[in-house]
């Protein structure tokens, strides 16, 4: 199977070496795939196995005097919410001539998974004028990027701007841009967020002699065993694994089946994590 790990320069100073040379070597070596998380910024490097990746890592450091770090990937958490909540936020900024002033009310609701941001615009009776509206969307947007209990990005939520006011020379789209966003934090903090983590659907292919053993290894990953079936002789378990706790399984996989066991895997959808994954992602990220 193929196996992820990040990968980064040892001393800062050798990054630009250090991404020339995956260049170089992923071009020289069509089994390697280099490249960026968009999300992390962390480079990753993909092989066909941990010995693959081993002998990268150690050509780096023989042939082109670069030491390189290898670790797990960043796991892309989110994170949404879990019932409705109304805030009603007035930014308000005096400082000397022309201040700042917008002021929201806005609802925020929980969507179906997959469905995605939706903004919902119900203002009456132009107490917030048109052209202050999408700044609201967009301030909405700014601080979905960042969740209150961990930093990682919301998914999944309708937010509906229904009432609010303005200032006829102290308001412009700044202002309502930061209401906008100040509001939409203030109302995810009442509506019961909950943290996200990509579960991935597994199949494992064991001589049934270690069949126990594998579903008792997933099972210690907070897996779920969804199918158990036969192939060719062997035998076939089906489970749905939290991504964060499958780093390291080729190789485990390997020992506990002395080579005989294979796997596939692919992403299948987000669920809730628990209090004590969460608790471990806020210490680890400080």
């Amino acid at each position: 199977p193929v196996i992820t790990k990040a990968i980064e320069a040892k001393r800062p100073a050798d990054l630009p070496k250090l991404i020339e040379v995956l260049i170089q070597v992923g071009k020289e070596d069509p089994g390697i795939k280099i490249e960026i998380n968009n999300e992390t910024g962390e480079h990753l490097m993909s092989g066909m196995g941990e010995l693959h990746l081993e002998i990268i890592v150690d050509r780096l450091k023989r042939e082109f005097k670069v030491i390189a770090k290898v670790g797990r990937p960043q796991v892309a958490y989110r994170e949404t919410i879990t019932k409705e909540a109304e805030v009603d936020y007035k930014y308000a900024k005096q400082t000397g001539g022309r201040g700042q002033y917008g002021h929201v009310c806005i609802r925020i609701a929980p969507q179906e998974a997959g469905k995605g941001y939706e903004f919902s615009d119900e203002v009456k009776g132009g107490v917030i004028p048109k052209e202050y509206i999408p700044a609201v969307d967009k301030g909405i947007q700014d601080a979905m990027t960042n969740g209150t209990l961990a930093g990682f990005p919301l998914v999944d939520i309708k937010a509906t701007l229904f009432y609010g006011s303005y200032h006829e020379v102290d308001s412009n789209e700044m202002a309502f841009r930061i209401a906008g966003s100040m509001a939409f934090k203030e109302a995810v903090s009442k509506a019961k967020p909950v943290l996200l983590e990509p579960i991935f659907a597994m199949e494992v292919e064991v001589p049934e002699d270690y069949m126990g053993d594998i579903i008792g290894d997933l099972n210690s990953r907070r897996g779920r065993i969804t199918n158990l079936g036969e192939r060719g002789g062997s035998r076939t378990i089906e489970a749905e694994v939290p991504l964060g706790e499958t780093f390291g399984y080729a190789t485990d996989l390997r020992s506990r089946t002395q080579g005989r066991g294979t796997y596939t895997m692919q992403f299948s959808h987000y669920a809730p994590a628990s209090s004590s994954v969460l608790a471990e992602i806020v210490k680890k990220n400080g």
